[in-house]
């Protein structure tokens, strides 16, 4: 059986589908599948055992060249090589997974006898589809919404891992940082960037936050993010005090599976609701999730031993995107971070982790 699963992007929602992956796989051991994803997420599939072939959409590249004329001619040499490759292929099943336009024209572009999609979706997703939608909770965790998907395939979904498969390469950069660090203390990883700006908490909360964390801790901390974010991340080390040697900066140094592995080697992650977090939770990270305009029971940190801290004002989750009034996050206090993260380390502690 060839089997097509469409799931394009976020980084987050790309890794929310490896559970439905594996319960596939597990169902039909014998299929081929191939994964249709942008290129900004695709690095979370390379290696999978379970993914035959990931088909790379490069749409926000060549939105963002198509109108330089340098740059024209490979835009389309490169769209329709994309095009001819997914026409090519014959597939048994087709799963919309991403219920957005994009992804219900790139089903309808497919040749599969089946196309199947979820409730819910969005801009007219649900027309290129050949079976009605699989009914799905929205007040559900994504996750769980796309193993709703797998058990209308027949698929067992008990207790699918979801992790996210790392070669040795990616094991060498934090291998080298905990080698360095010979004493046995937490590792702490913190990403304290989302691309809402309604999801960031203040940068000097977060100077704050690593300052008690190495004082009253003993821990090592490790600050993660993309290139972009370094000299933010830089300002908030440089104001938190305490050992500077102690807290590193690996802000724009790690590709997403170096970054999973890092996280699968520390004690915990504290973050905003962004994509590492969800990296963390696949790798067994216990994640401290700092929550204001979206809603954790839907896109929170996945799984038991996670925390989600929140203001609990009245108007959140608005998912707004933009807004004038940030009070969701900013009234989450230092000491509740704090003492979330403790919680979990003296967990460690006690078990002798």
């Amino acid at each position: 059986m060839n089997i097509l699963i469409i799931k394009l992007s976020s980084i987050g929602d790309v890794v929310h589908a490896l559970p439905f992956l594996e319960s596939l796989k597990k169902c039909y051991p014998g299929s081929k599948i191939d994964w249709l994803v942008e290129e900004e997420a695709s690095q979370i599939l390379s290696g999978h055992p379970a993914i035959n072939r990931i088909i790379i959409s490069g749409r926000k590249k060549w939105q963002r060249d198509i109108l330089n004329l340098f740059k024209i001619f490979r835009v389309f040499s490169e769209a329709a090589g994309f095009y001819r490759i997914l026409r090519l292929s014959k597939y048994d099943i087709v799963i919309d997974l991403q219920g957005l336009f994009r992804s219900g024209f790139l089903t309808a572009l497919s040749r599969g006898k089946r196309k199947i999609g979820m409730s819910g979706a969005r801009e007219g997703a649900s027309f290129f589809l050949k079976e009605p939608p699989v009914l799905v909770d929205y007040e559900q965790h994504a996750i769980d919404r796309y193993l709703k998907v797998a058990e209308y395939l027949c698929c067992n979904t008990d207790n699918p891992r979801g992790e996210i498969p790392v070669s040795e390469d990616d094991k060498k950069l934090t291998d080298s940082i905990f080698t360095s660090f010979s004493e046995e203390k937490p590792v702490i990883a913190v990403n304290p960037m989302a691309k809402w700006k309604t999801k960031l908490w203040q940068a000097d909360k977060f100077s704050k936050l690593a300052d008690k964390l190495q004082k009253e801790m003993n821990c090592l901390i490790v600050f993660t993010g993309s290139a972009n974010d370094r000299p933010l991340i830089e300002d908030i080390i440089k104001n938190a005090g305490g050992r500077r040697d102690e807290i590193i900066n690996l802000a724009g140094r790690t590709g997403l599976k170096e970054l999973a592995y890092l996280y699968s080697r520390c004690s915990l992650l504290i973050c905003t609701d962004t994509g590492p977090m969800h990296i963390a939770a696949a790798m067994g990270c216990r994640v401290v999730a700092l929550f204001g305009p979206t809603a954790p029971l839907r896109t929170g940190p996945y799984g038991n031993g996670h925390v989600v801290i929140r203001s609990g004002i009245d108007c959140s989750p608005c998912f707004k995107k933009e807004c004038g009034n940030t009070k969701c996050m900013d009234d989450i206090a230092v000491n509740a971070v704090f003492d979330a993260a403790g919680k979990i380390i003296s967990g460690f502690r006690e078990s002798g982790v």
